[in-house]
């Protein structure tokens, strides 16, 4: 079984960092993601989905210093589900993607800044390390269960 999600989308807003009584840091923020399509009248439309995305300790703390709204993000991460009590005692039910990782595509010109700053787009550089092989498994394998 499998639940990995990934998104390509522009930041909402700047992500909302909380430090939990643990002491751990947790961000959240919206993502935008955009789908074309023609319907049946041969016009193009566009829809957008708005996904809440958690990122937990280190990468929260990394959301924090660098991410900023309007900014495009690669993400992965694994889909949830949670319910809550809203203030009304109104019973809620929602679905969030908790980030393993992610990646700044682009950078976001800061507001304020004119012509001749030395503004430059942050990009992460982070190189996420190739999976390890069984011993005696090769990876081009045609015994594979699927």
């Amino acid at each position: 079984m499998v639940n990995r999600v990934t998104l390509i989308g522009y930041t909402g807003q700047d992500p909302e960092v909380r430090t939990m009584e643990t002491g751990q840091k947790k961000a959240r923020l919206s993502i935008a993601t955009n789908e074309n399509y023609k319907d049946r009248n041969g016009d193009w439309q566009s829809t957008t989905e708005w996904h809440d995305v958690v990122f937990w300790r280190q990468l929260a703390e990394r959301a924090e210093q660098s991410v900023k709204k309007g900014m495009m993000l690669y993400i992965e991460g694994k889909l949830t589900h949670r319910t809550y009590e809203d203030k009304d005692k109104v019973t809620r039910k929602l679905t969030e993607v908790v980030v393993d990782y992610f990646r700044i595509l682009d950078g976001k010109k800061p507001e304020g800044n004119g012509a001749g700053s030395n503004y430059a787009p942050k990009t992460d550089t982070t190189v996420i390390p190739p999976m390890p092989v069984e011993a005696g498994v090769e990876a081009n394998s045609d015994d594979l269960p699927f």
